[in-house]
C-alpha cells in the first residue's frame, strides 16, 4: 500500500500577526516615549521622521489620526508646555502599558532563551504547587488533597464494581515555600550615563519599569524601591521613570549605598537584596559638613574606602549587593571585584544587551532562597 503520510518540514513566508494601525504605531511610540523620556512632542517628531523613511501610515490612517485616538482611549491629556502654549502630555494609563512592554520584552527572551524559576530546595505547606505528589499524612490540609490522583488510586486499588475510597488512597501535591524578597534598585544618573554616543539609561529605566511591573503583578508581597545617584542619591516613585533622566552629576554611590541600606532596615521581609546598575566609577563623596569631595580623574582612595566600608556594613545587615557594571574597563573591574569580596555579593560585567534578563534570573533565584 503507497504511503500518502511524508514526514518533514514545511516551509512558508512570514506572516506577522494582524494588528490594527493603531496597535503597530503604539509599540513604536511607547519605545520612543521611552527613549525621550516622557517628551511628547519629541517622540511624536520622531515617529513623523520614521514614517517618512519606513511608510508606517497611509491616507486611510495617518500620525494625527494616531494622535486622536490616543487622546480618545486615555492614554494622553491636554496639558499646557513650560512656555503656556497647549500640548499634550501622557497619562498614567501610557504609563501602565510602557511598564507592560518593557516587562513582556525582557520576560519574553528569557523564555525563549529557556531560562526556568528557580525554587527553593524546601518543600512544605506551602503556596507554590511543584507538580509531584506524595501520600496522605496525618496533619495535612484537606484542601491540598489532590481529588483526581487519589479517585485514580482508589480505582487502581480497589477496582471499579466495588469502588471505595479510603486513607490509603489519598495523595497531596507538594508546595513550595516562596520566599518574600525588598530589593532596593539603584540606578546610576551620572552624565556618563549618556557619553561616548551610547545610551545607557534607557536600558536601565527598561529594566527597572520591567522589574516594577513583575513584583507588582506576580509577586505583590514583595517590595521594590527604586533610587537614583549622582552627587546624591534620592527615590524616585514607579510612575516617574519613563521621565527619569541623566544629569550634570559626578557619582556617589555612597550615598546610594547609605540610603538602600536606610529602606531596607525599615523592610520587615527576611530577604532584604540591593541590585546597583552603574557604568563609572566612584568619584564624589558628601562629607559631614555638607561639601563635597569629588575627583573625576580616577579611583580616589579617599572615595573607594568609603564605598568598601559601605559594602562591609550592608553585609553586616545581611544585605547582598548585586553590581550590575556595564563598563569594560580593567581597573574599573578590578574595584569591582574589591567591592563584592567586602560584601560577599555579586557582580556582573555586562554590556546593555542581555542585562534585563539578568536581573530577572537573579531576582528569581535570589527571591526563591532564604538569603542570610
Amino acid at each position: 500500500m503507497k504511503n500518502e503520510f511524508k514526514k518533514g518540514f514545511y516551509f512558508k513566508t512570514y506572516e506577522a500577526p494582524f494588528q490594527s494601525p493603531f496597535e503597530k504605531l503604539f509599540g513604536i511610540f511607547k519605545e520612543l516615549i521611552t527613549h525621550t523620556s516622557g517628551d511628547f512632542d519629541e517622540a511624536i517628531d520622531w515617529l513623523r521622521e520614521l514614517d517618512i523613511e519606513y511608510k508606517l501610515t497611509d491616507e486611510n490612517y495617518t500620525i494625527d489620526d494616531f494622535i486622536e485616538d490616543l487622546k480618545k482611549k486615555g492614554y494622553i491629556k491636554d496639558e499646557a508646555k513650560d512656555d503656556g502654549t497647549p500640548g499634550f502630555g501622557i497619562t498614567a494609563k501610557t504609563e501602565r502599558a510602557i511598564r507592560q512592554q518593557a516587562l513582556d520584552q525582557i520576560f519574553g527572551n528569557l523564555k525563549r532563551s529557556g531560562s526556568g524559576n528557580h525554587k527553593t530546595k524546601h518543600a512544605g505547606n506551602g503556596d507554590e504547587h511543584t507538580g509531584e505528589f506524595r501520600e496522605f499524612n496525618f496533619g495535612d490540609g484537606l484542601e491540598r488533597i489532590s481529588l483526581t490522583e487519589s479517585l485514580r488510586n482508589a480505582q487502581i486499588n480497589n477496582g471499579v464494581e466495588s469502588f471505595m475510597l479510603t486513607e490509603n488512597d489519598l495523595v497531596v501535591e507538594e508546595t513550595q515555600y516562596k520566599a518574600q524578597m525588598s530589593t532596593v534598585l539603584m540606578i546610576d544618573i551620572s552624565h556618563s550615563m549618556i557619553l561616548y554616543g551610547e545610551d545607557r539609561i534607557t536600558p536601565a529605566k527598561k529594566v527597572a519599569m520591567a522589574l516594577a511591573e513583575l513584583i507588582t503583578t506576580r509577586y505583590p508581597k514583595d517590595t521594590l524601591d527604586i533610587l537614583v545617584f549622582g552627587n546624591d542619591a534620592w527615590t524616585i516613585p514607579i510612575k516617574d521613570l519613563p521621565y527619569l533622566q541623566v544629569g550634570p552629576y559626578h557619582t556617589n554611590t555612597v550615598a546610594g549605598l547609605q540610603l538602600a541600606m536606610d529602606i531596607l532596615r525599615r523592610k520587615r521581609n527576611t530577604n532584604k537584596q540591593i541590585f546597583m546598575i552603574t557604568d563609572g566609577k566612584p568619584s564624589c563623596v558628601r562629607e559631614r559638613d555638607g561639601s563635597y569631595y569629588m575627583n573625576s580623574n580616577g579611583l580616589d582612595d579617599y572615595i573607594v574606602d568609603k564605598c568598601y566600608t559601605q559594602a562591609q556594613q550592608a553585609r553586616k545587615l545581611h544585605i547582598p549587593i548585586t553590581t550590575f557594571m556595564i563598563a569594560n574597563d580593567p581597573y574599573l573591574q578590578r574595584f569591582v571585584n574589591h567591592f563584592t569580596e567586602a560584601n560577599q555579593g555579586k557582580a556582573f560585567y555586562t554590556g546593555l544587551k542581555g542585562l534585563g534578563e539578568m536581573i530577572f534570573e537573579d531576582y528569581e533565584t535570589n527571591r526563591k532562597k532564604r538569603v542570610r
